[in-house]
This record gives structure tokens, C-alpha cells and sequence, in this order.
């Protein structure tokens, strides 16, 4: 690690997440070196199971796991945060003053929590009744709210605009109500969920099976609708729809945070001109931008078509390696990201609705003969909870998978 000077690599990988670590992995793989993953937390967060540690179904401490640990070997871990990048002088500036120059520069530095564009939000996070499971600490916060409510109003909302997995922005929301329910209190609970689509998801199918659970727990659908004010002090809530504005008092509300591209990210030359999003511009298949051929896009601050979620990452990871050491070699980038997303919706305790799309929506099962395999089972529960942490930890950082 090192935090002062200048130097040089041949490929520099902005954002030690779930891209950047696979993405760093699999060009080792292919025998790439003079590698370095700029990242500036001293701990690696597998953020999927967040929900399951807001809904109950899992201890915080299994999603964590040092930043060293999971750094590739032969890879040059950089911990510090990123201030600047000049693609036109191929330059990044850190933090700490350092410059970096590269070769290949690969951004994936997630997406930014944007909770002060809410008013009132940031402040009633230090409030007893307020949480997040988009975020460590309040994602065990959130657990112990939800197990402990037995009567009252529980507000969940999901951002308007672009997020990292949209959808889970209800998981917590059907495993908590799965409890209740067991509790025998769920009757006692008023739930509303808030939502900015006209329905619980946007896919027919994956609908389907959301409204069923919606109906069955009793939950209040907000549809059309955002969060545009919290008044701690009142524990109340103002959204908005297009009926008008609804103020709403709450015992507990769990929050996910409208989001944005990195603002660092925002103020470079790497968004597409007259682009208000702020998010790197790529060819959306390639992955390479367009302006700056040594400039690679990945993940959810890549202006995509895709849904932003964790779940693309493995194919687009795959595709950008590729193509990276194709144009390393001097020939053109080939290989194709189709658009794959995917979001295992844990609808109870011990179920999920596997939704697995492409960037218009169509359903792009892993099966192509099990076309119904969306539909609820325990069997993707058991995936989701128990091997898909493995095969993160075990494949898709090692650049295996």
C-alpha cells in the first residue's frame, strides 16, 4: 500500500467492491500484471446479505471480511480514496496527494449514498426509530427495530432514480412481516411500502408474485410515490405521489437513500456530455467508453442500460477482461455484455422470487428450459442465503466464476 508520491501502473482499478476485486482477479487469471486496486476501506462488504441481516436471517459479522484478505495476489491494494481523474493526461489524483498514472484505468467505484438529498434524513438516522440495511451499521440497527416492534406503523422506502438493487429495498420489508406473522403481532403492524414505479417491481411475472405476498401480509402499497421529507423530531414522513403529498407518523422506518454516480465521478470528463447522471459512459456491451479508449466502465457507476445491481457484475466482469486484454494485445474488444440482472426477492423467511432479467425487461432465466423459474420457492432461499455468499467468497472474488 502506499498513500504519497506519484507512480505508475499498467491497469488501475478504481473501487475494491465486488467489480473491482473480480475484475482484478480475472485479468491475473489471464496473466495481466502491473495491477492496482485503489480503495480506501480496510474492510470488504459482501452488501446482498444486508437484508437478510435486517430481516433476521443472518449476523452481520458473516458479511465482512478484511480488504487484504480478498486483494488478489500479485495485486497492489492502494488504500486511499480517489480525488480527481484526468483521462486526458491518464492521471488519477488520491486523496492523500498522491498521483497515479496508468495505462488502463477501470472504474467501479459503486455508487454514492446521496442520504442528504432527503431533508430531514441524515439527522434522523441518529434517532432511535430510523435505519437503512444500504448500510452496515444500520442494517444491524434495522434488525433490532424490526424484531422488537410488536404494534404500530413501519414505513420502508425505495428511491426514485437510479439505485444499486432497487428491489431490495423490500426484502427486509416481507422477512419482517414473515416474523410478525409467526409472532402472531402482524395484525397489530401497519406496513407501507413506498415505491417511485406504478408497480412493486415492473416485470408482469415477477408482479405476480410480489402482489401475492403483498396481499397475503397486508402490506399498503405506495406506488408512483417517493420520500421527500423526514420529521424526526414528530416521527413522521412526507411522500409524495402523484395523488399529492401524504404525511405519515411512524414507529420505525427503514430507509434506502436516493443515489448517484460518485461526485468525483460527476465532475470529470468520463459522463457523456450533457449527461445530468454523472455515470462513466460506456459502450454498454464492451464496456470500453467511447472518447477514452483506455477508460473501462463497471458496475453501477457505469452508465449502463442494465439494472444496477450485483448480480451483472459477474458477467460484465468477464466481458470487460476480455476485451481489456484484447485491446492490450492491439485487437478489437468482442466480447459482449448482454444486459443480464438479477434480484432474488426474499418474499418470507424462508422463500424467494428469483428475477432474473435482461436491460428491457424480458425474463433471462440461468435455466432456459425452466421458464417458470422466477416463481416462489425455498430452494432459491436456500441459494441466495447459504451458496451464493460462498461462491462469492470462494469464486467470483478469486476471479473463478
Amino acid at each position: 500500500m502506499h498513500t504519497s508520491g506519484s507512480s505508475h501502473v499498467s491497469v488501475l482499478v478504481i473501487g475494491g467492491g465486488n467489480g473491482g476485486i473480480s475484475v482484478a482477479a480475472r485479468l491475473r487469471r489471464m496473466g495481466v500484471t502491473g495491477i492496482a486496486v485503489v480503495e480506501p476501506r480496510e474492510q470488504h462488504v459482501y452488501k446482498p446479505l444486508f437484508s437478510h441481516v435486517a430481516g433476521g436471517t443472518a449476523r452481520a459479522s458473516i458479511t465482512v471480511r478484511p480488504q487484504r484478505d480478498v486483494t488478489p495476489k500479485g495485486v497492489e491494494w492502494i488504500q486511499d480514496e480517489v480525488a480527481t481523474i484526468d483521462p486526458d493526461q491518464n492521471v488519477v489524483t488520491l486523496g492523500g496527494g498522491a498521483r497515479v498514472t496508468y495505462d488502463h484505468v477501470i472504474v467501479s467505484p459503486g455508487i454514492q449514498l446521496d442520504w442528504n438529498r432527503v431533508p430531514g434524513l441524515e439527522a434522523a438516522l441518529d434517532t432511535a426509530a430510523v435505519a437503512s440495511h444500504y448500510r452496515y451499521d444500520l442494517a444491524m440497527k434495522a434488525s433490532l427495530l424490526l424484531r422488537d416492534l410488536r404494534r404500530g406503523t413501519v414505513v420502508f422506502t425505495e428511491p426514485a432514480g437510479p439505485a444499486s438493487c432497487a428491489g431490495a429495498s423490500q426484502k427486509p420489508m416481507y422477512q419482517a412481516c414473515d416474523y410478525w406473522r409467526a409472532q402472531g403481532v402482524l395484525d397489530d403492524i401497519r406496513v407501507i411500502m413506498v415505491v417511485p414505479t406504478s408497480t412493486a417491481f415492473g416485470i408482469p411475472a415477477i408482479d405476480a408474485e410480489l402482489d401475492r405476498n403483498i396481499a397475503e401480509y397486508g402490506i399498503e402499497l405506495r406506488t408512483d410515490s417517493e420520500l421527500l421529507e423526514v420529521d424526526a423530531a414528530a416521527s413522521a414522513v412526507v411522500i409524495g405521489g402523484r395523488d399529492g403529498t401524504e404525511r405519515i407518523a411512524y414507529d420505525v422506518l427503514n430507509v434506502v437513500p436516493p443515489q448517484s454516480a460518485p461526485d468525483w465521478v460527476k465532475a470529470s470528463s468520463l459522463p457523456a456530455p450533457g449527461d445530468d447522471g454523472g455515470f462513466v459512459e460506456v459502450d454498454p456491451e464492451t464496456l470500453q467508453h467511447p472518447r477514452y479508449p483506455n477508460v473501462w466502465g463497471l458496475g453501477d457507476a457505469a452508465a449502463t442500460t442494465n439494472s444496477k445491481c450485483g448480480g451483472a457484475l459477474r458477467k460484465q466482469t468477464l466481458a470487460l477482461a476480455k476485451n481489456l486484454v484484447s485491446v492490450m494485445r492491439g485487437d478489437e474488444p468482442t466480447r459482449r455484455y448482454d444486459g443480464y440482472a438479477v434480484c432474488p426477492f426474499t418474499v418470507s423467511r424462508s422463500t424467494v422470487v428469483w428475477a432474473e432479467f435482461d436491460d428491457v425487461g424480458a425474463l433471462k432465466p440461468t435455466i432456459p428450459f425452466w421458464k417458470t423459474m422466477y416463481s416462489e420457492a425455498r430452494l432459491s432461499w436456500i441459494f441466495d442465503r447459504r451458496v451464493l455468499p460462498w461462491v462469492y467468497w470462494n469464486l467470483i472474488l478469486t476471479g473463478r466464476a
